[in-house]
């Protein structure tokens, strides 16, 4: 009697829905004329990146479950989440330009007329699962059906903690546009998104959606949802403009010289939203720490200081060693060092960069005491100074 082989059609039943699903047909044949893709993955600018953790495995274990630094990874009372109101967004914005973070890497940017919602996960974990991962530190800070009116969500890439299935599903039974980095787009289909609802771009690619004009910039990332990671969809950050205000979402990279590249063509911005939380030294490759995305920042405004940082992909999921609210401490300090103007909103908290910055460090009532590594000593010359190379040594850790 032959031994018995499950189908592959029963393989895909028991196949988790939030896992997507990996593209084909047109859709795979567009991936492979990407110049971007090559020995059957996409590749990073800047050459290849570690995708896995780095060192030890048993050294990163014991720094993760370490109990005094698993205590640090949370806040010791409630995140003050900002009670965000449709009526607060409904007003126009006076100056043409508000931001409204709203946990983690989720950004509503009203811009020139236009509403434009950036990797929205509403999900109480970043996961597959219902019932395991990541759950959040706060809860979001209104329900989704009160944004109002939504012109085009924008997907930076397809991990769970940037695409949720539950909030596509939702977001599929309005009439908004899916921007979404190449082959994406497969994930969103089988969640009920149309294909004429879609835009989805490689690299360098733009699309036009009423007056403002979306463009697909590199980032240095991964991609995959599933057990098996093809490497079969592509990871963006994203420029914006409008008829006067430009703004960038970095999505998740590690630092790369094209960030000088991505400010020349498409900067200055008004406002850029960069992720600088998650970081750790087995994966520095692929996050970026608080002072290198203040050096990402500059960059992109062309060399100096400009506009205003937004740091996000912080202070909503736990996802890596370092204490919770070590994001917002680092950053202050090194946007201070290099005379950077930088907004720290609540969770929920509507701010218009050319107007009143919310600089408060909310984070610091709930927090335990946050060392600060990567402070370097003062020299002593008559007037105390800061060492030429302490922004660039501050990511060195």
């Amino acid at each position: 009697m032959a031994g018995f082989r499950p189908s592959s059609s029963g393989l895909r039943a028991l196949r988790p829905e939030a896992f997507g699903v990996d593209p084909g047909g047109a859709r795979m044949a567009r991936i492979r004329r990407s110049p971007h893709f090559k020995d059957g993955v996409f590749q990073n600018p800047g050459g290849e990146a570690r995708t896995r953790p780095s060192g030890s495995p048993w050294d990163f274990a014991k720094l993760y479950f370490d109990k005094e630094q698993r205590v640090r990874r949370s806040p010791r009372g409630g995140i003050p989440v900002h009670a965000t109101t449709y009526a607060d967004l409904a007003r126009p914005a006076a100056t043409g330009l508000r931001v409204t973070w709203l946990g983690h890497s989720s950004v509503l940017v009203e811009i020139d007329g236009h509403r434009v919602l950036f990797d929205p996960v509403w999900g109480e974990r970043c996961s597959p699962f219902p019932f395991a991962g990541p759950r959040r530190l706060h809860p979001v800070p209104l329900p989704l059906a009160a944004l109002g009116r939504v012109d085009v969500v924008v997907i930076s890439h397809d991990h769970y903690d940037h695409l949720d299935m539950p909030t596509i599903k939702a977001l599929a039974g309005t009439d908004t546009l899916f921007a979404v980095p190449l082959g994406v787009g497969a994930h969103l289909e089988h969640w009920g998104v149309p294909a004429g609802r879609l835009r989805e771009l490689d690299w360098h690619e733009a699309t036009e959606v009423g007056g403002l004009t979306l463009t697909a910039t590199p980032a240095r990332h991964f991609c995959g949802r599933g057990l098996r990671n093809t490497q079969h969809t592509l990871w963006a950050s994203w420029a914006v403009a409008g008829d006067e205000h430009r703004v960038y979402h970095s999505g998740d990279t590690g630092y790369f010289d094209g960030f000088k590249d991505i400010g020349a063509g498409h900067g200055p911005f008004d406002v850029t939203m960069i992720q600088l939380g998650a970081y750790a030294e087995f994966w520095p490759d692929i996050h970026m720490t608080p002072a290198e995305a203040v050096r990402a920042h500059l960059d992109l405004q062309g060399g100096g200081p400009g506009g205003v940082l937004l740091p996000i992909h912080w202070g909503t999921f736990n996802l890596a060693p370092h204490p919770w609210a070590e994001p917002g401490e680092w950053t202050k300090d090194a946007a201070e060092e290099a005379g950077q103007a930088v907004a720290f909103p609540r969770p929920g908290e509507p701010f218009e960069p050319a107007g009143e910055l919310p600089v408060e460090a909310w984070w610091r009532p709930v927090s335990q005491p946050i060392a600060h590594p990567w402070r370097r000593p003062r020299i002593a010359r008559g007037v105390a100074e800061t060492s030429k190379g302490d922004l660039d040594l501050a990511g060195e850790r």
